[in-house]
């Protein structure tokens, strides 16, 4: 292989695959059933479905979809490009009157001394592309953003509403392609998340609050930041996803960049929502649990996003039983799951913890 060959991209790839087969909501229909021959134990079926799947665990179903990454090996920064491109994101006609109403209810809201939503500047994907290097085959990610705002994500995020015609925005935008070529309007968000393990071996688990707009009351997980334009793009510079991992750390819970260690494992895309994430491990060197819950109580930036904190071993089976627990499985945050198994395969490697998997989904 030459040095300039690049291993086809995965969204180029994915897109070939999916041209013959339209996705449906949360993936749930990519499964052809065919006569088969019989096997071992009596007559059963062949059965042939897309090798792209959503993540899930025992009982627990998720619409997060890994598109790089395994938690095995942690993605570089240098690997990484991030760029910004000029053009601005523009709606359809059709959702653009959506977002006029988002602006005139928030100028009702100031009209009658409530606090409307922000509309701050985001960023939305245009592109996301991987590729591999010639000699090792290590992962070259390309991430290419277009300036949006918050107005516009709210709504792009209205996917089942009924346009004029009886359509809506997944049907006529999501369903021909499937989610990973969608168009960059309706992919008005790029977050970070962390999960983050205590110098004690404690993960940091989260409740959002049920005051935020975005999946009120889910567990989540340690940090969550999304990319925002200026606070993240110091001097017209594109944004550095491992510096917004760290502006959420320190947002989020108030610890500083040399306090912590930080990889990057995967890139997902929830595409029930069409959003587009980071998954980060960060490992606390010196601050425990009661240190860390000390540390919080002095001052936190954004208090008000999370209600409530766990604090789970961080070995495969507490973590496992944790995430499938009864009052818990159905109240997860689309992404928060897969990365924090993604962690405890970054740092206990991939047998333990599948084997912790199938022995506590036997034991029901």
């Amino acid at each position: 292989m030459s040095g300039n060959e690049v291993i086809s991209g995965v969204v180029g790839a994915v897109l070939g695959m999916l041209a013959a087969q339209p996705l449906r909501r949360g993936w749930s229909g990519l499964r052809t059933r065919f006569p088969g021959a019989a096997l071992r134990g009596g007559p059963q079926e062949e059965e042939s479905g897309s090798a792209w799947t959503t993540f899930s665990l025992g009982p627990l179903r998720t619409p997060a979809l890994i598109v790089e990454g395994d938690g095995e090996a942690s993605i570089p920064a240098e690997a990484v490009r991030v760029e910004v491109l000029d053009e601005a994101v523009e709606l359809p006609e059709e959702m653009a009157r959506w977002r006029t109403e988002t602006e005139e209810d928030a100028a009702r809201a100031r009209a009658e001394g409530r606090t409307p939503p922000w509309n701050g500047p985001r960023y939305a994907v245009a592109s996301l592309d991987v590729s591999r290097t010639a000699l090792d085959e290590r992962p070259e990610v390309r991430l290419r953003l277009r300036p949006t705002d918050y107005y516009t994500f709210l709504a792009a995020q209205q996917l089942d509403r009924r346009l004029d015609d009886g359509t809506t925005p997944r049907s006529r935008y999501l369903d021909p392609d499937g989610p990973l070529g969608a168009p960059a309007f309706l992919q008005c968000s790029f977050g970070v998340n962390v999960a983050v393990v205590t110098a004690d071996d404690q993960l940091v688990v989260t409740r959002r609050s049920d005051r935020v707009r975005m999946a009120p009351g889910a567990w989540n997980s340690s940090v969550n930041e999304g990319l925002a334009g200026p606070m993240d793009s110091a001097g017209g510079s594109a944004p550095d996803l491992y510096d917004v991992a760290r502006r959420g750390m320190r947002e989020e819970l108030s610890v500083e960049p040399g306090e912590y260690t930080l990889e990057l494992l995967a890139f997902v895309l929830d595409v029930g929502r069409q959003q587009w994430g980071a998954h980060f491990c960060a490992r606390l060197t010196e601050l425990t649990r009661d240190e860390l819950r000390a540390r919080m109580s002095r001052g936190v930036a954004d208090r008000w996003e999370a209600q409530t904190i766990d604090y789970v071993p961080f070995r495969p089976a507490d973590v496992i039983r944790y995430l499938l627990s009864p009052g818990r499985v159905e109240r997860w945050a689309p992404v928060a799951p897969s990365l924090f198994h993604l962690a405890l395969v970054r740092v206990h490697g991939r047998a333990p913890v599948e084997r912790a998997v199938a022995r506590i989904v036997r034991s029901g």
